[in-house]
């Protein structure tokens, strides 16, 4: 048996928060001691999240009044900008803690594509040689050993679940590729925007950083990788008018892959044995609803009427799969539990 780890939760009064707080209190190698949420300091989790209510967690309190000095584990749920620093503090009080960033602020092999992308530069760049890129199926070796774990963002986790294996063995090309997303509501935190309000999100489909959003350098980032040469996509999202969910659809040229039943069969080659990657049958359309609530994803491949073309489509939960779910499945095997455990529920339906 192992004994619980003592872990600290920055950023808990997010959707990310409190989806990490909702499967890990079912963790029995997790002991939730602190909870950080500046705005809500000295509130109980249940003024923010009543649904926590009976979850036996701490009261809320500021960044800066938690002792990390006896904290094995730090998941992290800040807003990108804010946690360079602060994990860089925790790591000087603290030689052993690790750090499981949920955030974008680790997400960059190279700190100057971060200071590209976000406009500001990375205060702790010499963190960057102990973060290992979390996406957990494609990267367990490093995750293992790795002093921070920076989680993906949604879109690049379903994107790159979709696409990495095809890359990889050549059976797609890396040029003109062109990913469209959606995501619900979530995707865009808890804080108050005109964009989000029920009124102007509701019965309505919109397109948001439109050629500029920065999962997409994220994205470019690791499929460059996999196919060993810089590459560029065209990445599109939009917000849909639900609360959790996400769908990619990839326009894909085909490379050594004759057709949509080569690329299937080279997925679930790619997958065999994954816990969480279901490649679905031939003509099986991918869905939201497939996934909602689980750290499952499904993929499947469709031919193209466009001859040397096919389109590869995956869902995934974005507050699971693609957030908190991701995250415990990257603590999961740090800490040499079994990869499934806390997260291994199947999908809520309808």
């Amino acid at each position: 048996m192992h004994t619980p780890k003592k872990a600290a939760l920055l950023g808990a009064s997010g959707y990310t928060g409190a989806d990490l707080l909702r499967l890990g209190v079912r963790h029995p190698g997790l002991e939730f001691v602190a909870l950080t949420a500046n705005t809500h300091a000295g509130k109980p989790m249940a003024a923010v999240f009543p649904h926590l209510a009976n979850a036996g967690l701490p009261d809320l309190v500021a960044n800066e009044d938690v002792d990390f000095s006896g904290i094995d584990v730090v998941f992290c749920g800040l807003p990108h900008g804010t946690s360079q620093a602060l994990v860089s503090s925790i790591i000087a009080q603290n030689d052993a803690i690790r750090i499981i960033d949920m955030g974008a602020d680790f997400r960059f092999r190279n700190p100057a594509e971060y200071t590209t992308v976000y406009g500001a530069e990375h205060v702790a760049p010499d963190l960057q040689k102990v973060t290992a890129y979390g996406l957990t199926e494609h990267n367990r070796d490093a995750i293992r050993s790795a002093r921070i774990v920076a989680c993906p963002g949604c879109y690049p986790t379903a994107a790159l679940l979709s696409l990495l294996p095809l890359v990889k063995s050549g059976a797609v090309l890396t040029e003109d590729m062109i990913i469209d997303a959606k995501s619900g509501v979530t995707g865009a935190g808890r804080g108050l925007k005109q964009n989000t309000l029920m009124a102007e999100a509701g019965e309505s489909l919109t397109p948001y950083g439109v050629g500029t959003h920065r999962h997409a350098p994220e994205i470019e980032q690791e499929i460059g990788l996999a196919a060993g040469t810089k590459v560029a996509v065209n990445f599109t999202p939009h917000l849909i008018p639900m609360s959790r969910g996400e769908l990619i659809t990839a326009h894909v040229k085909l490379g050594t892959a004759k057709n949509a039943d080569a690329l299937r069969d080279g997925l679930r080659e790619a997958y065999a044995g994954e816990p969480f990657i279901r490649v679905a049958d031939k003509g099986v359309i991918p869905s939201t609803g497939h996934v909602r609530g689980s750290n499952f994803v499904v993929i499947n491949v469709f031919d193209d009427r466009i001859p040397g073309r096919a389109i590869v489509i995956g869902a995934l939960d974005n507050l699971v799969k693609g957030s908190a779910g991701q995250a415990l499945q990257n603590f999961n095997v740090a800490f040499g539990y079994d990869e499934a455990t806390a997260i291994e529920a199947l999908p809520l339906f309808p």
